[in-house]
């Protein structure tokens, strides 16, 4: 599908919105800039802002200044988490680039990612609205424990599907809503409308991040990057948890031993993401992912009619097609 809306708009957004992520960055505290704008300037979709943005926007509220800056403390928050992210796991690209602590070390890292999210926690209070402080704050709170829970969950081979899906609420989706219901509160909405445009942005984000899963046993000529990332770390992503469950016994026991102490070799990798892809299994996650994508379009169907919302339903089809 070409997507046009979707393309439209984020053409007409993204200078503004770089624009006022290069101003924010600007007023950060000049030691923690170099790495901050490290990771920011690297790129990245700026899903969170726009969804911030048309979330608002659905609403009546006017594209002004303190709606773009409101929607970029999203994009700081969520780029502390992957400086954090990327020293914790000791990643050496993020993007394509070298990952921010391998140019300015762990420790700069870290403490820049720390500014990141103090600065855009202080820029959300500046708005006076208690309840846009409140889902701040429990974006930040709520990420941290799904990296933790992840961080429990690495090696495990017998990892249960709800065990999964609460990593991917904690440390994907719940920063998607409260981008929405940070949008709807900007707008001034009640919280009837907040509550529906926070279901549309977790549903979306628990299939983005179940399509990024698929999408990690793809061929690296597709995406662009080495296949078989979540084998390799050790996380039990659906296409691996399906996999597992279509081996015998015996097949089963060496996944496990392999699997929980990391010694997959390289031909192994590709020949059990090939095996995925030739059993159809990545599609079932994409399936999987279908039914939040039905979801959150559920959710949003009583909004008022709009090109923000076509904008977003666009998104959803975004998301369950993406190749990358």
């Amino acid at each position: 599908m070409a997507l046009l809306l979707l393309k439209a708009r984020m053409a007409l957004e993204l200078p503004a919105i770089n624009k006022a992520l290069d101003t924010l960055l600007q007023e950060l505290p000049a030691p923690t800039q170099p790495a901050a704008k490290h990771t920011v300037k690297a790129g990245g979709k700026r899903l969170r802002p726009l969804l911030c943005l048309l979330c608002a926007r659905i609403l009546g509220a006017k594209a002004d200044e303190g709606l773009y800056r409101l929607a970029c403390t999203l994009e700081m928050l969520h780029a502390a988490t992957l400086m954090h992210d990327d020293v914790i796991d000791n990643a050496a690209l993020r993007r394509g680039t070298p990952a921010v602590h391998t140019v300015y070390g762990n420790t700069e890292a870290i403490l820049a990612g720390d500014a990141l999210l103090s600065y855009a926690n202080a820029c959300v209070a500046r708005y006076g609205n208690p309840r846009l402080c409140e889902v701040f704050a429990r974006a930040t709170a709520e990420t941290a424990a799904g990296e933790i829970l992840e961080l429990h969950a690495m090696h495990n081979p017998d990892l249960e599907v709800h065990e999964y899906l609460a990593i991917i609420r904690g440390k994907t989706a719940c920063l998607i809503r409260a981008a929405c219901e940070m949008g709807a509160l900007y707008a001034g909405a009640d919280e009837r409308r907040v509550a529906a445009l926070g279901a549309y942005g977790e549903a979306l984000g628990m299939a983005f991040q179940m399509v990024d899963d698929a999408l990690d046993v793809a061929d690296e000529a597709t995406i662009g990057k080495p296949t078989g990332g979540d084998l390799r770390e050790g996380k039990l992503t659906p296409p691996l948890q399906l996999y597992r469950t279509m081996l015998s016994e015996a097949e089963k026991a060496d996944f496990n031993a392999k699997f929980a102490t990391g010694a997959f070799t390289d031909e192994e990798v590709a020949s059990i993401c090939q095996r995925i892809r030739v059993l159809g299994l990545d599609d079932q996650v994409r399936n999987m992912a279908q039914g939040y994508l039905d979801e959150g379009r559920a959710a949003i169907r009583a909004l008022p009619e709009s090109g923000e919302l076509d904008v977003l339903l666009e998104i959803l089809t975004y998301v369950r097609d993406r190749k990358k």
